[in-house]
């Protein structure tokens, strides 16, 4: 049970700084670690009236900043079942992280507790963990005075990815009912994606390694442990070649490697030591993201990043459906936001012939609508997400009958991805191993992957801001309401260009805007970025 005097005890010990004000987004809070102490013992605070708002079921608590410098931490909650907070909970963490002292805070937590019928006697559990950041253990500290101030039950996994402390999470939560997911420890992780991966790579042969640039963060110690449970290359497995995996010297994660430097600049990493159409791909800093890519014949440098694994994966997955002799009982559809390239979109609806949505930026939008298909299938272009597959198509998955030997090798394969896939939340080493099995399964390298579609050339643009947060959209962020005028003026410059989109919106994780532009040539979407950019720059001074 929460005591009033330990809750401000703790705080006293955390105080807010006084000229920051804090939101928490899609990210949950982000910034520089040096200002996070306070967020994240009241973040602790709401972990505990979450948990026991919900008859204490289990919350988790990450510290986490991703693809962010090193300097810069941040921490999130995660749900019962490994989905992101519950967005009307996204309110009480921003009222509670801005509460001004310590006695406005005991009354915030207080007035939430009243207002949201929370029992104070109730139960309280929380399970947490942390990326390899420097600040980590000092903002656990923080977490660990607010859990006990609250009577908090909790269990600290040390150092872990974001999708392995989700997975936990749901399998903790769900540990012998109907929805068991999984044995609820770091190991029962590797374990479950090794036999599912065995299991789904049956009658498929491999070509050649994956070198798996690692961001210098949490993703490398765990891809070396997870590759421990694989099937060796000798055994019919994959090599994977682990780069860019340093934890001793934090300064270098996400320096000159990780996902978001592949994606932004369009570029290998400087380390990147691959052959010309060999496999590589890159991690984010905690692991929730993947993009891959290659150099061609010429040894031009080709992305192949979230839209190519959503457009690999609803192609695999409706195929086997369709062979297992589902195709009519398992709608498959595939959810992209506004940084989805055109080409990729117009691939899914013309040629694969499967409905395309696009939501708002963030995995609790890409997430609730997969979720409307039996399976859905959600990836931003910047390489995170997964396939989530309804109880429906898992019951028909389960329970169908083959009528033949070649039904039955499909079927096999399919029900194998549902285990294979973190369906929780977006999971890179989950995916790279669904990504390796599609390929060796159809016998593409990454030549035959890009051939699938002709991307339009496209550019992303950051922009920083005084103020994030004049800048609202509408339509799927693909629209600006305001500033007033400014999509006038963007639109105008659009349809001077062949094939060109292009939009703007703020960033959740910091002042700053990011423009996003496509035209039928590189110098075009360029240009197109380039101006959108100045036009941004204009309005939000």
């Amino acid at each position: 049970m929460a005591s009033s005097e330990a809750i401000a005890a703790g705080a006293a010990r955390f105080p807010k700084p006084a000229d920051r004000t804090f939101q928490y987004g899609t990210a949950g809070f982000r910034m520089k670690a040096s200002l996070l102490d306070s967020v994240v013992y009241r973040v602790g605070l709401l972990a505990a009236l979450r948990s026991r708002k919900l008859n204490g079921q289990i919350i988790g608590v990450m510290i986490t900043a991703s693809h962010n410098p090193p300097d810069d931490n941040g921490v999130k909650l995660v749900d019962p079942m490994g989905e992101m907070l519950e967005a009307s909970w996204e309110n009480h963490a921003t009222t509670l992280a801005n509460a001004s002292n310590e006695q406005v805070l005991v009354e915030a937590y207080e007035s939430l507790t009243d207002n949201l019928n929370i029992k104070p006697e109730a139960k309280s559990r929380v399970v947490f963990a942390r990326d390899t950041r420097a600040s980590g253990p000092h903002l656990v500290t923080a977490l660990v005075e607010a859990l006990k101030a609250t009577g908090t039950q909790s269990t600290d996994f040390k150092i872990l990815t974001t999708p392995q402390l989700h997975y936990l999470t749901r399998c903790i939560n769900t540990k012998g009912t109907v929805y068991e997911y999984g044995e609820p420890t770091e190991q029962g992780y590797y374990k479950k994606l090794s036999v599912a991966f065995n299991t789904a790579m049956q009658g498929a042969k491999f070509s050649g390694p994956v070198t798996v640039d690692c961001a210098n963060g949490v993703g490398g110690p765990k891809l070396r442990e997870l590759i421990k449970y694989l099937p060796s290359v000798s055994e019919g497995g994959v090599e994977i070649k682990v780069v860019n995996d340093d934890i001793v010297e934090p300064e270098k994660l996400n320096y000159l490697c990780g996902a978001d430097y592949v994606k932004t600049g369009q570029r290998a990493p400087p380390s990147s030591q691959a052959a010309p159409l060999a496999r590589c791909a890159s991690l984010d800093g905690d692991a929730d993201r993947i993009v891959y890519y290659f150099l061609d014949s010429d040894s031009t440098f080709r992305l192949l990043d979230g839209d190519r694994i959503a457009t690999l994966a609803a192609l695999f997955i409706s195929d086997l459906a369709r062979s297992a002799g589902l195709g009519e009982k398992l709608k498959v559809g595939v959810v992209q936001t506004a940084y989805a390239n055109g080409s990729s979109t117009a691939y899914i609806e013309n040629d694969l012939k499967l409905p395309a949505v696009c939501t708002p930026t963030g995995v609790k939008h890409l997430h609730h609508a997969a979720t409307k298909f039996d399976v859905g299938v959600y990836f931003e272009a910047n390489g995170h997400g997964t396939v989530v597959f309804s109880d429906l198509a898992l019951k028909r998955l389960f329970k169908y009958e083959p009528k033949s030997p070649a039904q039955s090798s499909s079927l096999n394969t399919l029900r194998a991805l549902s285990h294979l896939i973190n369906q929780t939340v977006g999971d890179a080493l989950s995916d790279l191993l669904l990504v390796e099995v599609i390929l060796a399964h159809k016998g593409w390298g990454p030549k035959e992957w890009d051939q699938t579609y002709t991307d339009l050339p496209n550019r992303l643009v950051r922009v920083e801001v005084a103020n994030r947060n004049i800048f609202k959209t509408v339509d799927a962020e693909r629209k600006l309401e305001k500033p007033e005028g400014v999509q006038a003026i963007i639109d105008g410059l659009v349809g001077k260009y062949k094939q060109g989109r292009a939009f703007a919106r703020a960033s959740g994780t910091e002042d700053a805007v990011r423009v996003y532009a496509e035209a039928s040539t590189r110098g075009e979407a360029d240009d197109l970025a380039a101006k959108v950019a100045g036009i941004v720059k204009s309005a939000g001074v």
